[in-house]
């Protein structure tokens, strides 16, 4: 089966065009603001202090401008540093594509950082609300990555394979000449949109419709994606300037999936424990 080729631009007026990538976006902390509405509003018990809406609005607020901010400068330490020592203007050239979750991660956990200063929430009561949020937000960007043909697959001769145009190989594969390439490839941005968007959601919002230990949505949020991250980077072909990191067979996206893992571990012992404690008082 071919990859269905999609206009990455939904509609452009002049210089300005609106592009499905940032459509999702969109939708995605559109639905972080609808499902936290719905937390507050349905489920107050199942949450650690006090939200409304007002909070809600400016917690998406600071979590896109980390995303964006973070994703961005992410990548380009990531994954493309030295293209950027060579051309800083690159950092500002989003158009041209290149976001990292990690980098997007870590933007989101300083917002949350300054947000709770501002309305005087410790970190994990914040990170604990966001959780079961955002997986909505990470499949869709996975959906927009497959709209670009972006994270072409390892090459299979499975079932589930898709041929890909050769623009979109090119760099993993230098001898692809014409329309489309000779082999099939893993879509692997659709096993990530399915593995941390779909299931990561149904695991955490199952989890949140019940009280729960401080820090323990986070950890297991952490252990989840680290663990569907870490396990479908190997259908994933690893960026061609960068390669397989450790023993010639981790990406780059592996090695950096590992320290959520650890640290969802400790986090979520770390919980139960607590809750261990006080129930023993």
């Amino acid at each position: 089966m071919h990859y269905p080729v999609i206009d990455p631009i939904i509609v452009a007026l002049g210089p300005l065009a609106l592009r499905w990538y940032g459509l999702m976006y969109i939708l995605g902390f559109t639905a972080v603001y609808l499902l936290g509405k719905w937390r507050i509003t349905n489920r107050p018990n199942t949450l650690t202090g006090y939200w409304d809406p007002d909070q809600l609005s400016d917690l998406v607020f600071y979590g896109a401008m980390g995303a964006v901010l973070g994703g961005r400068i992410g990548y380009v330490v990531f994954y493309a540093f030295e293209r950027v020592v060579a051309d800083p203007l690159y950092l500002f050239r989003v158009w041209e594509g290149g976001m990292s979750f990690h980098g997007g991660f870590l933007g989101v956990l300083v917002a949350m950082v300054i947000f709770g200063r501002r309305t005087e929430k410790d970190f994990l009561t914040v990170t604990d609300f966001l959780a079961p949020l955002c997986a909505v937000g990470l499949g869709l960007g996975r959906m927009g990555n497959f709209i670009n043909m972006e994270l072409p697959g390892r090459v299979t001769e499975s079932g589930l394979g898709l041929v890909f145009p050769c623009r979109a190989v090119s760099d993993l594969n230098p001898m692809c000449f014409g329309a489309w390439e000779s082999v099939a490839r893993h879509p692997s941005s659709l096993y990530q949109a399915f593995t941390e968007g779909l299931l990561l959601f149904c695991l955490l919002w199952w989890l949140a419709l019940t009280p729960k230990p401080k820090g323990f949505l986070s950890g297991v949020f952490l252990i989840a994606y680290g663990s569907f991250r870490f396990t479908t980077e190997f259908f994933r072909s690893p960026d061609a300037h960068l390669g397989f990191i450790l023993f010639e067979f981790l990406s780059m996206g592996q090695l950096l999936s590992l320290p959520m893992v650890i640290a969802g571990l400790w986090l979520l012992r770390r919980s139960l424990e607590g809750q261990s404690s006080a129930a023993k008082i």
